[in-house]
């Protein structure tokens, strides 16, 4: 592989969002930050003008030998993939693609990773720098592009999952991986105790484990890695073969659990590892185990707080993924308590004091 700098030259329009951020700074006119509009169901609902940056993309720089590309915010997901995928590279933290138009700065505002989150790192773990729009309508640069530069990388992590509130992503730094040599993935029969037993004891020793989830009586394994190794670990857990294409179902919630009855909510729980199952009044049906075990996809009927204080008690959090309107909770992240709930009042007024970003997306108070 050669040290080459790949270009495309789709799009930059940083300068006209410039323009429209500071006009919107100076009238105090709410903004709904929009790309490709395909996680518009996560979070709250946004009153605003639409600020639009699916024009704004393209690859700035990419550098394979170097495993980091830069890239605008507007990308789609797929395009960046593919070019990553041409250079045998990916973004490790699996970002899910809720739609054809998913783009790259959508899956960092967001801060929603795959099914590789819990062996690999989550999205906030790849991200270098970024170049964002501040409320005056400038364009400043934090972080860089090597892990080793510190310089304001906080600021580009905190972007990560803040949903658009705190800023406006234009251009966003990546640490990528190489594609693995080797995968197989396998079906293993057995029923939910007896799963998450086995991935305590498999997460003990050094194998090449890459995901791994449970559903109706089946637990579900990929291997990644080098060949000699996935092949090894392949002969030695048994099973059946099962379709890589599972994974990206799982992770694009394209698989046919994540269709929910008439009256229920679709739930994420994220609870801490090695968590047993709690106890819900929900068939074990309606229950996906991911990441190990860790994130549990839930559709049922139950109400916020019922779910909330189970996963609470078992030191966790719950988040609805079913909107308002669809019959989803009204808030659908966890409330904050009184101490976190202020840091964060007081980290908004600081970045968008006229709260034009993106407001009530996470908390209806801002």
């Amino acid at each position: 592989m050669t040290n080459t700098v790949t270009q495309t030259a789709d799009g930059d329009i940083a300068e006209a969002l410039c323009d429209q951020v500071r006009e919107a700074h100076a009238s105090r006119t709410p903004l709904r930050i929009v790309g490709g509009d395909t996680r518009a169901f996560y979070g709250r609902p946004v009153e605003g003008q639409a600020l639009n940056l699916a024009d704004h993309a393209g690859i700035v720089d990419y550098d394979p030998v170097e495993l980091v590309v830069t890239v605008r915010a507007g990308t789609r997901l797929s395009d960046l993939e593919a070019v990553l995928a041409d250079h045998h590279q990916m973004l490790a933290f699996e970002p899910p693609a809720f739609g054809a138009a998913s783009t790259i700065g959508g899956a960092v505002a967001t801060g929603l990773s795959g099914p590789r989150r819990p062996w690999a790192g989550a999205a906030r773990d790849f991200v270098l720098g970024t170049r964002l729009i501040t409320q005056e309508g400038k364009l400043l640069r934090f972080g860089g592009e090597v892990m080793k530069n510190v310089a304001g990388y906080d600021l580009s992590r905190m972007m990560t999952g803040a949903q658009g509130t705190l800023g406006v992503l234009a251009d966003i730094s990546f640490k990528v991986l190489p594609l693995p040599s080797a995968r197989h993935s396998l079906r293993l029969s057995m029923g939910i105790d007896d799963a998450l037993k086995k991935l305590a004891e498999l997460g003990r020793q050094p194998l090449p484990i890459t995901a791994a989830a449970w559903h109706q009586d089946a637990l579900f394994i990929r291997l990644e890695g080098g060949v000699s190794s996935v092949k090894a670990t392949r002969e030695r857990l048994g099973g059946d073969d099962l379709d890589a294409d599972f994974w990206q179902s799982l992770r694009d919630h394209q698989h046919d659990f994540f269709t929910p009855d008439e009256g229920q909510a679709l739930w994420r729980l994220s609870l801490p590892p090695n968590t047993p199952p709690l106890a819900l009044d929900i068939p074990e049906a309606d229950i996906f185990y991911d990441w190990g075990g860790s994130q549990r996809w839930v559709k049922t009927s139950l109400d916020a707080d019922t779910l909330r204080d189970a996963c609470r008690a078992a030191g966790g959090h719950a988040t609805c993924y079913t909107p308002h309107s669809q019959g989803g909770a009204e808030s659908p992240f966890t409330p904050l308590p009184s101490v976190m709930e202020k840091y964060h009042r007081n980290l908004k007024a600081e970045l968008d004091v006229h709260g034009i970003f993106n407001p009530g997306r996470l908390y209806a108070a801002f």
